[in-house]
């Protein structure tokens, strides 16, 4: 996916899940959206988006 994350090698990229989730999906359907994707990939993106925040803040101080 040109150097984007993607998940366990899936073409549905962090930031696909992402935008799910910023528009009101729940777990559920995402999960019944994507069939080869499980509940700890959801929570894989949320910790991926976790740490760059971590990283960028660390970054400007």
């Amino acid at each position: 996916m040109v150097g984007k994350p993607c998940i366990r090698g899936l073409r549905i990229t962090v930031y696909d899940v992402l935008e799910y989730l910023a528009a009101g999906m729940s777990e559920q359907q995402i999960l019944a959206e994507l069939p080869d994707f499980e509940r700890e990939d959801i929570l894989a993106c949320l910790a991926f988006a976790a740490d760059r925040e971590r990283r960028l803040m660390a970054r400007s101080a």
